[in-house]
């Protein structure tokens, strides 16, 4: 009897234990964002873009490219006018229209745009505010992080034929 009591105990004791006591708030229930990019959402002057898994690598090179997603998920189209990062742009190459559900895709086997940060010496591991200005969403901001490349990055290249700066360039630290 004794025995049947401890081992009865003991499982009750190992559920309560397991149990998860915030139920359906849980904060490890509620988590969305699954990489290192920064994920956004434009709502203002009718807009409804939205931005996912939106970083920087550091190539071999000294360039920054930025990976990431843009989804135009309004009925009407915008345009990415450019992309900043204190007092450097990036080249953007490829397409800028934002069609309704007709992402512009940074980096990867279906990327149709491409921006760079030419020479910028990119240092990995750091957070730097960058800018993306849209032709009816405005412009707006986010602190991303630059990553180094390697993993799902490793393939990342800027695809520039010579990596110059010019005096008055400032480093992405």
């Amino acid at each position: 009897m004794r025995r049947t009591i401890t081992i009865i105990s003991a499982a009750l004791i190992a559920i309560s234990l397991t149990a998860c006591g915030a139920g359906q708030n849980a904060a490890t229930r509620n988590i969305t964002q699954v990489t290192d990019g920064v994920e956004l959402k434009i709502t203002q002057n009718g807009s409804a873009i939205k931005i996912v898994n939106l970083l920087l690598v550091a190539t071999e090179t000294g360039d920054a490219v930025v990976v990431g997603t843009i989804i135009n998920q309004g009925a009407q189209a915008d345009q990415l006018l450019g992309i900043a990062v204190g007092g450097s742009t990036a080249t953007i190459t490829g397409e800028t229209t934002l069609n309704q559900n007709a992402p512009l895709r940074f980096e990867g086997e279906s990327a149709n745009v491409k921006a760079v940060f030419a020479g910028v010496s990119a240092v990995a591991g750091r957070h730097v505010k960058l800018s993306l200005g849209f032709a009816r969403a405005g412009m707006v901001t986010a602190e991303v992080i630059i990553r180094d490349k390697r993993d799902a990055y490793k393939n990342v290249t800027s695809n520039s034929v010579e990596a110059t700066s010019s005096p008055d360039s400032q480093p992405l630290q």
